[in-house]
């Protein structure tokens, strides 16, 4: 048995009847249709379907995994698909296709029984397709049925052109997102580590949990979970439902990445706050960071204010901000015009930019097949928009944490050398690796170059979350 991530097969599972569809395989299905025809988060829309059907805590399991395993390896299976069907599979009704991956899934990376896989797709196929469209699903699920994980993996790699290529297709990555991490990984001279990264993107990751410093006793966290291995403010939850927790605890303990954490400590944490500061998180959406910050300054006196242009991402930062005790205005203006409306108005500043999320394909497996080369470039304008404009409103002596969840050179550094050659000597980069391996309880291991930090899911545990401190000079 493989232990790679993606490959490894799961326990076997008890097969229901032939005319029956397992309320599992009916909610993964439900949830990867979703992710394609109106552009769902599998991560959002996946506990709302697992709690309407009420399924119990094994198929729960299994609803899971047969929803985030189909989307991982989506491009993979789309090779083998069209492999056995004889067709590419844009000729394939995408309803259709969308029950062939999910066979296929089981066929090569569970231990779903091949009758239970074959036939339950079968049945899928009559309720969503045509007569037609039986036939075919049954016979190209049998075909692929016939060889193993391995022989397919052979068949389908013997057409890579190159390395990254041969990566993109084993590891079920767009090739132009491969040759992004290679980039970014060689900045650090740790090019060799490109599949590790990839492994990584498709193992399921952890739950973390934040806690609200100060506002949850010790107590109430005892035995829920391990401390982080970095962030002071966190644990990985050992069990239970995480939504549960957050209900229980107000949303003073929720569901939050490492990696999001030490973004928003970094700020926070770079220096002693002095009491009556002002804060800002000018995209506060949908306001997992925004709380943390509120609980920061809380305790230090400090003023936030969160940000949020998006109305009904507004309504999320409100509702995150209910679990702090402090008046946190939240505004919604274009953050883009925030320099020329709030001139040097806020002592700290994240700007946790809007990016393609290419550092939470854990989390978020839909979206490597979402994003296109050309949406960096049209994000990496309004990245240099807004923290030209986040620049603007910072008071001289005041700190910004310019951050994203994507380790594209073009959304990171990039964006971050144009702003700093803009503002010339008035804008300087802090030694942010000392700021964030201060906060942490245990060595990062950074690399040398210590004005940006770059985590990694292979290396730290975390989304690949970049983050950057910039001072505007008095």
């Amino acid at each position: 048995m493989s232990d790679e991530p993606g490959w490894g097969r799961q326990p076997e599972r008890p097969h229901p009847h032939h005319d029956f569809v397992q309320p599992a395989r009916r909610v993964a299905y439900e949830v990867i249709a979703a992710v394609r025809e109106s552009d769902a988060y599998a991560n959002l829309l996946l506990p709302t379907r697992i709690k309407r059907a009420a399924l119990n805590t094994a198929d729960a399991a299994l609803a899971t995994e047969l929803t985030y395993g189909t989307l991982r390896m989506q491009g993979f299976y789309d090779r083998v698909i069209a492999e056995a069907a004889g067709r590419p599979v844009s000729a394939i009704d995408p309803a259709i296709l969308d029950v062939l991956r999910l066979g296929t899934h089981q066929l090569l990376a569970t231990r779903v029984a091949t009758h239970a896989a074959v036939n339950e797709s079968v049945e899928l196929a009559r309720q969503v397709g045509s007569r037609a469209a039986t036939g075919f699903t049954n016979g190209v699920l049998r075909t692929i049925s016939r060889s193993s994980t391995e022989e397919w993996r052979e068949r389908i790699l013997a057409d890579a052109t190159g390395e990254d290529d041969r990566l993109a297709i084993e590891h079920s990555h767009p090739v132009w997102v491969v040759r992004a991490f290679r980039q970014s990984l060689r900045l650090e001279g740790r090019e060799a580590e490109l599949e590790d990264l990839l492994m990584a993107d498709n193992a399921a990751p952890r739950v973390n949990m934040v806690v609200l410093p100060g506002l949850v006793p010790a107590a109430e966290t005892a035995g829920l979970g391990e401390p982080n291995a970095f962030s002071p403010t966190g644990f990985v939850l050992a069990g239970g439902d995480p939504v549960h927790l957050m209900h229980n605890h107000n949303g003073r303990i929720r569901v939050q990445d490492e990696g999001s954490q030490l973004a928003a400590l970094a700020l926070s944490r770079a220096r002693p706050a002095v009491k009556g500061e002002r804060w800002l998180d000018l995209c506060a959406g949908p306001g997992g960071k925004a709380a943390l910050l509120a609980a920061e300054a809380l305790a230090a006196g400090a003023e936030l204010v969160a940000n949020e242009v998006v109305p009904a991402r507004a309504t999320l930062v409100r509702k995150a901000l209910a679990a702090v005790p402090a008046d946190v205005p939240v505004w919604e203006e274009d953050g883009t015009t925030f320099g020329d409306n709030h001139p040097e108005a806020f002592d700290r500043i994240l700007l946790d930019a809007p990016c393609t999320g290419l550092g939470a394909l854990r989390r978020r497996p839909e979206a490597r097949w979402r994003k296109l080369p050309r949406d960096v470039a049209e994000l990496s304008d309004l990245q240099s928009g807004l923290i030209d404009a986040a620049l603007g409103s910072l008071k001289p002596g005041g700190i910004l944490a310019y951050v994203t969840c994507s380790p594209h050179i073009a959304e990171t550094r990039g964006i971050v050398a144009t702003a700093v050659k803009k503002w010339g000597g008035t804008v300087r980069a802090l030694d942010t690796a000392g700021v964030v391996q201060a906060i942490a309880s245990s060595s990062l291991d950074l690399p040398g170059g210590g004005g940006s930090v770059q985590l990694w899911p292979h290396r730290h545990g975390t989304d690949a979350m970049f983050i950057t401190l910039l001072e505007r000079t008095a």
